[in-house]
């Protein structure tokens, strides 16, 4: 019995993450909270958000027809979302994420990040 299979699947039961290829407008759908239309077909559905080393993040996903997974990389913070999120502490605010609407920062480790995105914004107090 022969199967259908293209190296991509191969790729991502060999425990690799598959990357996307229209991030872009895959991030801004993300950010605004909509459905991400999969390259293969049906959704993606998150499975887990992690903060990278630099301050960026990394958003893992699977197609809900395929099974294939995929990591979506998300920016680090840029000056102005920084200053910010700063802004909001020196007034004492509770700081929101700048890019999630109504999405409160959350303290990991010594930083303030994004639960949703991963991205650090701060320095914790």
């Amino acid at each position: 019995m022969t199967s259908a299979r293209n190296d991509q699947s191969v790729a991502a039961e060999g425990g690799q993450r598959l990357t996307l290829s229209d991030e872009d407008a895959l991030l801004c759908l993300y950010y605004d909270g909509g459905r991400l239309p999969s390259p293969s077909g049906g959704f993606l559905m998150v499975l887990g958000v992690q903060p990278e080393a630099e301050g960026s993040g990394s958003v893992f996903l699977e197609c809900t027809s395929s099974s294939l997974r995929y990591r979506m990389s998300v920016p680090k913070a840029t000056r102005s979302e920084r200053k910010k999120v700063r802004d909001l502490i020196d007034q004492g605010d509770d700081p929101e994420c700048p890019r999630h609407q109504e999405q409160p920062l959350m303290r990991i480790r010594h930083d303030l990040a994004c639960p949703r995105c991963g991205v650090r914004y701060a320095k914790a107090k």
